[in-house]
């Protein structure tokens, strides 16, 4: 165990002393269950489907899973610290950010939703971290006055913050049970491998932008 420990202070302390540009860039997916890959393997979760559609558009990168499964967009407020200064001590190049979901599914304000995602934006753009926000829809059973807040908050936190936008993490998963898991909600192996590869090309030209 404290052979284990070492290395991983080694490796750590070899990362940190590597130029940014010597380094393959971290990319951080910070969500909930969706991030997380509740009900699949690590393996088969979508930061480790991320990680290989990045490698095969010719970006090499790490994909760290920071998903929480159940988490909400107040509760990853409350962890980022920890991961960016606390035992984690992160120094990621890009953060997805993917939360709001479990927001909506308790019909949490949307401005309660909103405040947090921009506390979180905002703290990562201070660090010159960069950002993709990853837009979340809500259940319509909520009512069109809920759906229009919660839905309309996500391109506008990207506007006001000038981050890359995508549109909807679940975007052509949702509602296919092709692709998600037999509670038709969460993506499966398939939905997972789709998400990413969707998302792999915004992410490649961000980690681009950012070694200009």
């Amino acid at each position: 165990m404290i052979l284990l420990r070492l290395i991983g202070v080694y490796v750590f302390l070899a990362l940190a002393a590597c130029p940014a540009w010597a380094r393959e860039p971290v990319v951080l997916a910070f969500g909930d269950s969706l991030t997380a890959g509740y009900g699949l393997e690590p393996a088969n979760a979508f930061p480790a489907q991320l990680e290989a559609a990045l490698r095969r558009l010719g970006m090499p990168a790490t994909v760290v899973n920071g998903g929480v499964s159940g988490d909400t967009s107040t509760g990853g407020r409350a962890r980022l610290p920890w991961l960016l200064d606390g035992a984690a001590g992160m120094k990621p190049d890009l953060v997805i950010v993917e939360l709001g979901a479990n927001d909506a599914l308790r019909g949490i304000d949307p401005a309660v939703t909103r405040n947090n995602l921009d506390w979180i934006i905002r703290t990562l753009r201070q660090r010159h971290i960069a950002v993709i926000l990853a837009g979340m829809m809500a259940p319509p059973n909520l009512g069109s006055d809920y759906g229009a807040a919660f839905n309309g908050l996500y391109p506008a936190l990207a506007k006001k913050h000038s981050v890359a936008f995508y549109g909807f993490f679940l975007d052509g998963v949702a509602a296919n049970p092709a692709y998600l898991q037999e509670d038709g909600m969460h993506p499966n192996e398939k939905g997972a491998a789709r998400i990413a590869a969707r998302l792999a090309p915004l992410v490649a030209r961000e980690l681009k932008r950012g070694r200009r």
